[in-house]
This record gives C-alpha cells, structure tokens and sequence, in this order.
C-alpha cells in the first residue's frame, strides 16, 4: 500500500521537544514501514523518517520566524496533492486546510481530527463529510455533525517511556504554559499541599505566564525548567509523585497523561474531554471537579499502584496498537470502493447492453494482468502519462491521444513505467462485461487462476 502521510510543519517530525501532532505522525509513519507498508512523509526538511521524506519548507516556522506560517502550509499541503494520485492512501494530520484540495484527486483522504480549535472551522469538515474520512483521537472529541469511520487513541513507544517503580517527591505540571492547561491550578494545589511543583513545557501565553506562574515560580518549592526534550522527559515524568493535569478545557486527548502513566506516575486530572478514557479512578489516578477535591487525590497518591498505571498504557496506548487500528481503517476505507484495484483503481463513465466505458488510473510502477477475454474487444486510448500496451506479441509505447485495439480473445496488458499515474479511457463492445470473462495468465497480485 503506497500512503501519504501529511505532517503539520510547525515542528519538526519527529519533535524535539514539543509537538504532539508531529509526534503521532512519525511513530505511524515508521510503524506502517516497519510493518512494509510503502509511505512518504509530506514534512519540514529537518524531519527524519526511514521512508521517503518530501518538503518544501526546510524548517518548522515555530522554530523559525523568518518562516511564514500560512504562505509555507500552502506550498507544503500543494506539493502533496500534485502528486496525490501516486496514493492509496492520503493520510492528513494537518487539520481542515488540505479537505479544500480533495476534489482534485480521486485518492482516498482520512484526516485524523486532533481536536477542533474553534467551532468556526466546523463548515469545512461538514462540507467534506461525505467525500473523505474523519478519525476521531476519543469518543469525548467527537462532534455530532460528523460521520467518523473510526475512533483510534494515541498511543506511544514505550522505549521512550522506561517504568519508575519508585516515587519521587515532587508534583509535576507537564505541558504548554496556557490558561487551559491548569498551571495556576497545579500551583495552588502544591502549594496548599506543601509539595514541591515542577513546571516543565513551552510558554504559550506569555501574559499569562508573567501574571499567573512566574510570581509563584523560586527555585525551590515552584521551579520552572522550561521545554523538556526526548532526552530527559522521561526522567522527569517518572520521577515524579504524581502529575496534575488540572485542565480548563474539554482536551481531546492528553499525551502527557499517558506518558506520565506509562513511567508508573498516577495522574490528577479534571474530568474535562478525554480524561475518563485514559485515567481508571482510583487505578491509575484520580478524577477530580476542583482545587479541594486534587489537593485530597495528592494525600491518596501513594494508594496508586504505579506497577497498574504501566500496564494500563501497555495494554490500551501503545503505537504498534494504534498503527494496527489505522490499518485496519486504510483497509476497510479501499474496501468500500469497489473500484479499487492493486495496479490503480477506475471510474465507469458509461454502460449499456452492448457495450461499457472506463477510466483507468494506473500508479506509476504499476501494470495489469496479462488476460484475454472470451466476450468482449477492448479499445484503449491513453488521456495522459504513457502507457507500454502489449496486444498479443506487440508491444505498444501510447503517447496521450493515442490508441489501440484489443480483439476478443487476444492477450493484452498496460504497464505504467513513468511518474505519474497512466489514465486510459477503455471502450468495451460485447455482449458480457463480468469480472468473471477476465482470463489472467500472468499477475503481479497473485490473482491468476
């Protein structure tokens, strides 16, 4: 299966440090080629990927401003989808943008909606709603306007995650610095508790961080450590007593919730969104309504099992699990249209007692079967690309505007050894059009009889 995998650019992917969005794509992308799966990366230019790596903008703009954010997800979304025909599969993680392109292409597109930012976007995803595939990342962030074909959590590689079966004694705030975070809450409830709190993640709210965190932040009982990268964020997570993820907002998901679990650290969250699909009360941390009721889960932390909160994100969060799930939904997505083929796919444009018209999109290194047929003739004409066409011992190389005939029961076969997909429009005359009249004597799909 060839898929293209749309990575947002505004971190590199995988991340250095924080991107979230990046961060699921490259565990997918390198799962589904660890599991032979044939996938290019649409991302910035300093991404890594063991697959083929396509881009335009050479860095992320967050890490650099001299990059325009809108001007460069434009020339990255279009340099995807002039080749988009190449695909099985169009993966987006890029939100609603790239939906605005899917009709140029008849390659199927699922987007993974990593949330909604506003409910102004909402129009785009409705408009689209019938044409492409939605994956919601929970039930929770599900909206009621939509068709999912699926629900798939996050999940993580654990070798970046080793358990601490020892507690540390410190509190933990693990994410970006904004209001819907819960940093000023995190602070009070360590502070009324008398535990040391430990802030770690980008600011991105300044004012907020000025105003509500820094006042409360001196070295010792509040320290900030800013941005924490692969190398050390799971030292920090597991070191922790518990983390507090005290959220303002309905989150879609929570990585950092089953990043903390997956080191043996309980966490202690809002029950806003997501939460309830990722925390066991009592199991693998605590749900909460408010301040008072967190600064009570923090004196019953240690009746948490850290051992549990590790095999809870080992059972239901890993990503050769999710990468299983998003198979699966590749698969069935292919399944539902009945006009997709190994080589390609077609579109039937006519059909009548005597005769039937197709177009035929073959992927670039893709061919047919070498077959006859007993009740029909075949009359090929190439409409772009080329096409090499064996018609019995000839062999035929179409430039587009030209044609071939094929006689019933003559063997014949198109191959595609250009770069971009061969479209043939195919007039069939006869008095039997079943799959079943097709005669396979040589098949690269292992279809012969």
């Amino acid at each position: 299966m060839k898929i293209a995998m749309l990575s947002p650019i505004s971190w590199r992917t995988p991340p250095r440090h924080y991107g979230p969005w990046e961060n699921i794509v490259s565990l997918l992308t390198e799962q589904m080629i660890s599991m032979g799966e044939e996938v290019t990366l649409f991302a910035s230019g300093d991404s890594h990927t063991n697959g083929k790596l396509v881009w335009v903008s050479p860095r992320p703009y967050s890490e650099d401003t001299s990059i325009d954010p809108k001007v460069w997800e434009c020339l990255h979304i279009a340099e995807l989808f002039k080749s988009a025909d190449q695909f099985d599969i169009i993966h987006n993680h890029f939100d609603f943008l790239p939906l605005s392109y899917s009709d140029f292409t008849h390659t199927p597109i699922i987007t993974t909606i990593h949330g909604f930012s506003s409910p102004a976007i909402l129009p785009v995803y409705k408009k689209y709603n019938h044409s492409t595939y939605y994956v919601a990342i929970s039930e929770s962030d599900k909206c009621a306007e939509l068709d999912y074909i699926a629900t798939i959590h996050h999940g993580l590689d654990l070798d970046q995650f080793p358990f601490h079966p020892g507690a540390g004694d410190y509190l933990l705030f693990f994410g970006r610095i904004h209001p819907d975070k819960g940093v000023s809450e995190a602070i009070e409830v360590a502070q009324n508790s008398a535990r040391r709190l430990i802030i770690a993640g980008i600011v991105q709210d300044e004012q907020y961080f000025r105003e509500r965190v820094e006042p409360h932040i001196d070295g010792d009982m509040v320290r900030y450590i800013g941005p924490v990268g692969p190398e050390k964020r799971a030292t920090v997570l597991g070191e922790a007593n518990a983390l507090l993820h005290l959220i303002g907002f309905d989150e879609p998901f929570g990585l950092s919730v089953i990043e903390s679990m997956a080191c043996g650290t309980p966490v202690i969250a809002f029950g806003r969104g997501s939460m309830a699909e990722l925390i066991d009360h009592g199991d693998t941390g605590f749900i909460v309504d408010n301040v008072d009721e967190a600064m009570q889960a923090v004196e019953r932390i240690s009746e948490i099992d850290r051992r549990v909160c590790r095999q809870k994100v080992e059972q239901h969060f890993t990503y050769q699990r999710m990468a299983r799930d998003y198979l699966e939904v590749y698969r069935k997505i292919l399944d539902l249209r009945e006009n997709y083929r190994p080589w390609g796919h077609y579109e039937e444009l006519a059909e009548s007692e005597d005769h039937k018209v197709k177009e035929l999109f073959v992927n670039p290194g893709e061919r047919l079967s070498l077959q006859k047929h007993r009740c029909r003739t075949e009359h090929w004409t190439l409409v772009s690309g080329e096409a090499l066409v064996t018609v019995g011992p000839n062999q035929i190389l179409l430039k587009p505007g030209q044609s071939v005939d094929v006689p019933k029961g003559e063997v014949h076969r198109i191959e595609n050894h250009g770069d971009i997909p061969a479209v043939v429009v195919e007039v069939q005359m006869g008095n039997y059009f079943g799959e079943d009249d097709i005669i396979r004597l040589e098949d690269d799909y292992d279809r012969t009889v």
